[in-house]
């Protein structure tokens, strides 16, 4: 068995969701699997992505269609799916569509590279990699190389990243390239000429010899200004030519160097402006000069402006012509007002009026010359506005003037700029933002060269960067103002690259950097991208895709500005960004740096055990932290000298990449330009003297740290450490804890800052003692910067050398008794489990960093991987770390699944389910947290169901953690609930007993996640036990369909006294029990409850309709004949006048005042017969009659009578044809506090015309909807809001079913009766069943369908039609316009009694119930047209609203789910008569329904579906939280799909 099971994550697909923004990180092998929505359910959604099949290369444009797989074969969408398995790296889109949709929503995957190294070529994790970046043009010719790379090797780096080894350009910045193809020659020592071959192969031996990974910077965004190559390209940059916007722009850019010239010749001396920049009052002059010579000079607006003479001259011409000329109405739409379209050339008045826009607007009155002349007025008018507009905007612009200045004060004033000094040309005021290869002349001759293409051409726009500015709009683009605003922090070094959307848009520069990127990813094994946020997305696509091309493991990381996660995703999913770079400098105080290493990696400590298959999460992009890059600013500057060691060390226990710069080690006490450092890197010699400028070596300064800090992460990474804990000690100190999840061994890192130095600022002496739980094994290392006596800084003019002064005191690996930095004041114990070891700190002075090897002590090892062990048999991801204890209880040596195997449907619904009334019966209840709230659930469900949100956020902050790490209450409620219980279950209990006995001695920390392992375990055994007691339809069914077959474990059970009235002595196979209180042997059959968890428990448990409505869903489907024969022949029992009870009350409180229940109970013989094998049998089982005559009393004392189930139900079939007529026993408020006296009054007749069955009167409601009024305020009370007296269109099509069923069993010799005998007017009458049965056939559409004929004979009550096309709800109501309103009961009709139906009406029907009726959950019990249906219940309400007062709307609106079972079988049953398309586009309408309640269910802390929700499926507070029949009718659906 693998200890590895294949990892699946799950993408839930969900209509209309764009998830460009969103991150989704995946390993290699994984799988990945795209399931629908239930938005997307039942829809014809169709996947594509451009991840390449095996052997193909990748494409991104490329996508291809995946193929769908249901495991089930049928039924539903729950578990359908289509995969990917992933094995090459990159990033891949997906997109899905449906219908005429072909894009309705998609996003992308990213998949990380495996790196390998070494001569045996293994793999490095990414959270191991320990990265130090190196200048290249520092690190002299290629032979001396690897004596300064040797730095990196033996400090303990295990990748190195090269600035860029080309070519560089005349700035000498290391981002400035003059060429991408050449090697920088600068590398080859004279008489050689070293290759790209070189390189790589040093970076081969590199990785073989030294275990260093290399990689180095692409620069796609720009180039030298000096590149050969752009000289004969210039259409490779933004010139004035291709890029004509940036024509102003660049006669700004000429003023302000004209300016720069003369500041630096003097001319400005008079108006009080010197050279040299040197207070307020310069910038000041600086303003003055530009407001007033430099912008009235160029006249920028003049660009944006229309030269209005000859514009009103040509409108003028249109306007006289012969022919009057109109506009044309495609353009103008027959809209006003004036459109100015811009030149595209951005000359000097060269913008035109759209003349349609004109003349659509400024029309004159007549065709006189006056009439034109004033319309030409106008326009003349309306042109001067929109000029001065432009001017303003113009001057909106110039208030770059600012910007101006803010460059001047940085370079030339602030302390922490550069400080340039005078003004002159080769440093000018500010930096220009365009080339200008040609010779100085004055601004008049440069700015008439911008009109000469052959020049102007090589004016090429600089790049930079913006602050602030959209990341993903390139600003050198058509309709950026940044150029001409200043807003651009210009590198004056580097022209912008412009390569259009695609290579035929500039061919030689795509060209030339496609080769550049192959050379690359030939040669290095990752690549990071240069000023990424500022590179045109699709470039970056086009180069990585070419990169991975040559090297598919390609590593890729950038650093990004955007300033938002969400725009830091779309460039990580768009390029397959393995790391982003972080920097430790950002944190402004240890708080701050402890925040990031929780936020950059690793689980909490104490995580839950995930497992393999799990949905997909989104997540942050993969971090490379590091403690200085070589962008930022010197930390000794910043911070301190003191602070390198514990800050590194801070960031090396990060549970993702870290790294550094080459010279933070060594201590080098200013930032390393990458544009002006000249100097070489030391070499490593172990032999160099501290105060050596060209050698470093271990003694060199915080070196020896960072190489144990640099083993240490890879370690903790190797070995999974790769759970994280930050503890905020106090102002300055930070202990970082990584924990490997399998051994439970931990390291913890405690560091002491120093973000002020030591010498000037007063620390705290006293620091807090620390409590580290477990035991200490080691001190893995201790450190702290000290000074030493070797000489002080001297900046070496060839070598970038560190401070001598200060170096690293270091142990490493030593016992606790030996350190000097803590002394240990002995173990101390939280209770029986918690051993804690107490440190005081002696010398962890501001610089220090101390690490501890912790284990569980041993007893807790031995424990914890004796739990691990027991755990193996439910998954093989626990060997890891377990250990076989030789003393095993015996029950622990049994699997579970073999005790699971003994226990019973009834037993899992104690294991499973049981509500707290459930449990209270028992002396019970369902397990309550003071400080939050109980379990739904007694059983494992109800833990389950909290855990399973818990577990997945991996919230351990969550009041149920908190409840077990303080103490047992929870793990013994668990198994004492049902060791008590005794038997199988009691079995089961002792297991749970034995493994929670070394779950209460483990560290409480780790007691919710194993807690959790123990559970999840238990429950999906229990649940594999539960489906193999369960019919094949469930075995071999989707993940929805065993969903609703738990419901069938949930609300059927055995509480503490019987709920069922006692079967016959001679009925076979009944269960029985010991009763625990007489010791007598009892009936213990499974009843079922009506709902949770209002209808639970008691005599409020079981109805008879609600008990038949779902008991060919919960039981038969589910496979469970027994105990559902036994629950129809126990109601057998209690037939009284010809009915079944409604209340069961054990049949002894029975109340026999519902129409239905009877027809309900017959339904079900008949499923029983239909559905199970040989289930005719059950006609003839023997029912003990509990009222021999209706006027009996329960449980008569004498003989019992037992008669066949058969005869039982010719009896209530006679009973009805002859008339049932008779008044509640104990009518009153004893049996119905409020029922009007008329009430209590039952009939139940067959019309002898039609066949119906009708009864009741308007004080009585005998049907499911049953509401009663009982609001006195609103004058409801004893008034049912639905009585539906007549004939009931559901009752009919029930008692038709019948009929048909007993016509056909007689036929087949099955059933004895052929009709029945009655007293009619004082005579013995015999009717047969056949003759009823043809006389509803007959009747039912004549009087219950609603004819589009308005002159429809059969149509009594013409005047109350208001809907047609539709079904009655009832014939011959009291009230004859109830009737005629539509609900969703003649669906049930239409399911039990297809027969009675017309196809197309039928239909037809269904489509307006649809359009009317159809709520996201459930159906509305009436239609919304309805002068009062309100959609919203509230029992609590009490007001005078008669319509809604303490819920009288209950079935007036409100959305209950069972009918939509109904709905949905009539629907698939007529679907099929109308042809195969029909039935196809209704399997999906079905699909698409069912989903939602497939969401609930799996969201449902209860496991189920609902009693109803409010309008629009909004949650009913006073409904049941999960009903027996919503289930089952839900499930019935399924089962007929």
């Amino acid at each position: 068995m693998s200890l590895e099971a294949i990892q699946v994550r799950v993408l839930v697909l969900n209509d209309m969701e764009q998830l460009g923004r969103t991150l989704f990180r995946l390993d290699q092998g994984f799988e990945l699997q795209f399931r629908l929505g239930p938005t997307l359910q039942g829809k014809n959604v169709r996947v594509y992505t451009n991840y390449p099949d095996v052997g193909e290369h990748f494409d991104r444009h490329t996508f291809k269609a995946l193929e769908w797989h249901n495991p089930t074969g049928r039924e539903d969408d729950s578990d359908k799916f289509c995969s990917l398995d992933l094995q090459i790296a990159g990033s891949y889109e997906y997109y899905f569509g449906h219908g005429h949709e072909e894009k309705s929503g998609g996003g992308y995957v990213v998949v990380d590279p495996v790196l390998r190294s070494g001569a045996d070529n293994h793999h490095v994790p990414l959270d191991s990699i320990t990265i130090q970046t190196y200048l290249s043009k520092c690190l002299g010719h290629l032979d001396d190389w690897p004596d300064r790379l040797r730095v990196a090797k033996e400090s303990g780096y295990n990748m190195i990243h090269f600035t860029p080894l080309q070519t560089l350009g005349k700035s000498r910045s290391c981002y400035s390239l003059a060429d991408q193809l050449s090697l920088n020659p600068e590398f080859s020592p004279p008489g050689k000429n070293y290759t790209w071959t070189d390189v790589g192969e040093l970076v081969q031996k590199l990785n073989t010899d030294w275990n260093v990974i290399c990689i180095t910077d692409v620069v796609y965004n720009h180039t030298a200004s000096n590149s050969p190559w752009i000289k004969e390209h210039p259409e490779c940059g933004y010139n004035m030519v291709n890029s004509p916007h940036l024509r102003p722009a660049w006669v700004l850019d000429r003023a302000i160097w004209h300016m720069s010239c003369n500041m630096a010749d003097g001319k400005y001396s008079a108006m009080g402006l010197p050279a040299q920049v040197q207070n307020e009052g310069h910038l000041g002059v600086i303003r003055d000069v530009l407001w007033g010579q430099v912008f009235p000079k160029i006249k920028l607006w003049e660009f944006f402006q229309i030269r209005i003479e000859s514009a009103v001259e040509e409108f003028r011409d249109l306007l006289t012509d012969g022919e009057r000329v109109q506009p044309d109405p495609r353009k103008t739409m027959g809209k006003k007002g004036l459109n100015i379209i811009q030149d595209p050339k951005f000359r000097r008045f060269g913008n035109e009026v759209d003349m349609d826009s004109a003349l659509e607007t400024f029309v004159p009155l007549s065709k006189s010359p006056q009439a034109i002349l004033e319309a030409c007025n106008l326009l003349w008018g309306r042109l001067e506005e929109i000029n001065q507009e432009q001017y303003q905007q113009i001057l909106n612009h110039q208030q770059q003037v600012n910007c101006i200045v803010g460059n001047v004060v940085y370079e030339r004033l602030a302390d922490h700029g550069p400080k340039l000094g005078p003004v002159t040309r080769k440093d000018p005021i500010v930096t220009r933002y365009f080339t200008f290869p040609f010779e100085e002349k004055s601004l008049e001759d440069d700015l008439q060269m911008i009109d000469h293409p052959e020049k102007s051409h090589h004016f090429l726009a600089l790049n930079g960067w913006v602050m602030g500015d959209d990341p993903l709009r390139n600003f050198a683009e058509p309709g950026s103002n940044v150029y001409i605003r200043r807003e651009l922090i210009c590198w004056g070094d580097s022209v912008k690259l412009r390569y259009g959307n695609k290579p035929e848009d500039c061919p030689y520069l795509w060209a030339h950097m496609l080769k550049y990127t192959e050379i690359t990813a030939k040669h290095f094994a990752g690549v990071r991208l240069d000023n990424c946020h500022s590179t045109p997305l699709h470039v970056a696509e086009h180069m990585l895709a070419a990169a991975r091309a040559v090297r598919s493991n390609l590593y890729v990381i950038a650093e990004l500005f955007t300033g938002s996660e969400l725009i830091d995703n779309v460039f990580v999913n768009r390029l397959g960004i393995t790391s982003l770079i972080r920097e430790a400098m950002s944190a402004g105080d240890s708080h701050e740096e402890g925040r990031l290493v929780y936020r950059y990696g690793g689980e909490p400590v104490g995580a839950f055990y995930q497992p393999s298959l799990r949905p997909l999460v989104p997540t942050i992009a993969h971090a490379m932290f590091l403690d200085v890059t070589h962008d930022n600013e010197c930390p000794i500057k910043l911070r301190s000298a003191y602070d390198l060691l514990p800050s590194s060390a801070i960031v090396s226990m990060a549970c993702c990449c870290s790294g550094s710069t080459r010279g933070y080690d060594e201590m080098v006490p200013h930032q390393i330009s990458v544009v002006k450092e000249e100097r070489l890197y030391p070499k490593w010699s172990s032999d160099a003297q501290a105060s050596s400028t060209g050698e470093v070596n271990l003694k060199t300064g915080i070196i020896a740290g960072k190489l144990a800090l640099n083993k240490m992460h890879q370690e903790l990474a190797y070995k999974g450490f790769n759970q994280v804990y930050v503890d905020q000690v106090d102002e300055d100190i930070v202990a970082v804890t990584r924990h490997c999840p399998s051994t439970h061994q931990s390291v913890v890192a405690v560091c002491r800052t120093a973000f002020h130095d030591p010498k000037y600022h007063q620390y705290r002496t006293e620091v807090p003692p620390m409590f580290i739980p477990g035991k200490i094994e080691e001190v893995v290392l201790e450190a702290r910067v000290i000074d030493r006596h070797a000489g002080t800084y001297r900046k070496c003019e060839k070598y970038i050398n560190g401070m001598p002064e200060y170096t690293v005191e270091i142990k490493e690996h030593i016992q606790l008794r030996d350190s000097g930095v803590v002394k240990h004041t002995g173990v101390t114990s939280k209770g029986s489990s918690e051993f804690v070891e107490e440190i005081v700190f002696e010398r962890l002075t501001p610089g220090s960093v101390i690490a501890f090897r912790v284990s569980l002590d041993p007893k807790a090892q031995e424990l914890v991987g004796t739990i691990r062990y027991h755990l193996i048999q439910f998954s093989p991801k626990y060997k890891p770390g377990s250990w076989s204890n030789q003393q095993t209880p015996a029950i622990l040596e049994k699997p579970l699944a073999q005790m699971m195997s003994k226990l019973t449907l009834a037993d899992m619904n104690l294991l499973m389910f049981r509500c707290d009334s459930e449990e209270q019966e028992d002396g019970g209840g369902c397990y309550n947290i003071p400080s939050w709230t109980s379990f739904k659930y007694g059983g494992l469900q109800g833990l389950m169901s909290v855990m399973a949100d818990i577990r997945s956020k991996n919230d351990l902050g969550h009041p149920v953690c908190d409840n077990l790490r303080q103490g047992d209450w929870m793990i013994d409620y668990v198994s004492n609930r049902l060791v008590n219980h005794g038997g199988a279950l009691g079995e089961v209990g002792k297991w749970f007993e034995e493994m929670f006995h070394y779950l209460k001695h483990i560290p409480r920390y780790l007691i919710p996640c194993y807690f959790d392992a123990i559970l999840v375990g238990a429950y999906t055994t229990a649940l594999d036990s539960t489906f193999k007691m369960m019919s094949s339809f469930v075995q071999n069914g989707s993940t929805f369909v065993k969903l609703l077959a738990l419901g069938s474990v949930q609300m059927c059970g055995v509480g503490s006294s019987p709920a069922l009235p006692p079967l016959s002595l001679a009925l076979p196979d009944v269960p029985y029990r010991l009763n625990k209180e007489t010791g007598k042997k009892e009936q213990c059959c499974v009843s079922l409850a009506a709902g949770l968890p209002h209808f639970s428990s008691g005599i409020f448990r079981c109805w008879g309709r609600d008990t038949f409505i779902a008991l060919r869903g919960l039981m038969l489907v589910t496979g469970r004949h027994l105990e559902a024969r036994n629950i129809i022949l126990a109601f057998a029992g209690t037939l009284r006048h010809g009915l079944i009870p409604n209340l069961l009350g054990k049949g002894i409180c029975a109340r026999y005042n519902c129409r239905d229940a009877v027809w309900w109970w017959m339904q079900c013989i008949q499923d029983y017969c239909s559905m199970v094998h040989e289930g005719t049998a059950i006609l003839h089982c023997p029912v003990l009659r509990m009222y021999p005559r209706d006027d009996s009393e329960a449980n008569t004392p004498g003989t019992p009578v037992s008669q066949p189930l058969f005869e039982v139900i010719h009896e209530a079939m006679t009973r009805h044809m002859q008339g049932i007529n008779f008044r509640e026993r104990n009518a009153g408020p004893k049996i119905d506090m409020h029922m009007k006296d008329e009430g209590f009054n039952v009939v139940a007749k067959v019309h002898h015309d039609t066949g119906f069955v009708y009864g009741g009167n308007r004080f009585n409601c005998g049907t499911w909807m049953d509401k009663m009024g009982e609001s006195e305020k609103a004058r409801n009370k004893g008034i049912p809001a639905t009585p539906r007296d007549g004939s009931a269109v559901e009752i009919v099509g029930l008692s038709k079913s019948a009929l048909r069923w007993l016509v056909d069993l007689n036929k087949k010799g099955l059933f004895p009766h052929t009709s029945m005998k009655i007293q009619r007017d004082g005579k013995e009458v015999t009717v047969s069943y056949e003759d009823w049965n043809n006389k509803i056939q007959a009747k039912f559409e004549k009087n219950f369908y609603v004819s589009h004929d308005e002159k429809d004979p059969n149509e009594k009550h013409p005047d109350l039609v208001h809907k047609r096309g539709i079904y009655k709800d009832s014939h011959g109501a009291s009230s004859p316009w109830c009737d005629y309103q539509l609900r969703p009961n003649f669906c049930i009709a239409m399911v039990v009694a297809p027969e009675l139906f017309t196809v197309k009406r039928a239909w037809e029907a269904l489509e307006v119930t649809e359009k009317k009726l159809l709520g996201p959950l459930g159906m509305k019990t009436l239609d919304p047209d309805d002068m009062v249906y309100c959609g919203v219940y509230d029992n609590a309400l009490d007001n005078d609203d008669y319509n809604k007062a303490r819920g009288f709307n209950y079935h007036q609106g409100p959305e209950w789910l069972w009918p939509i079972g109904y709905f949905l079988r009539a629907k698939l049953y007529f679907a099929k008569k109308l042809g195969k398309e029909t039935y196809e586009q209704t399997v999906y309408l079905v699909k698409s329904i069912l989903s939602q309640h497939y969401v609930h269910l799996e969201r449902s802390s209860w496991k189920g579906l609902p009693e109803l929700t409010n309008e629009n499926g909004q949650y009913c507070p006073f409904s049941c939280e999960s009903q027996a029949w919503s289930i089952s009718t839900v499930l019935e659906v399924l089962h007929d799909m």
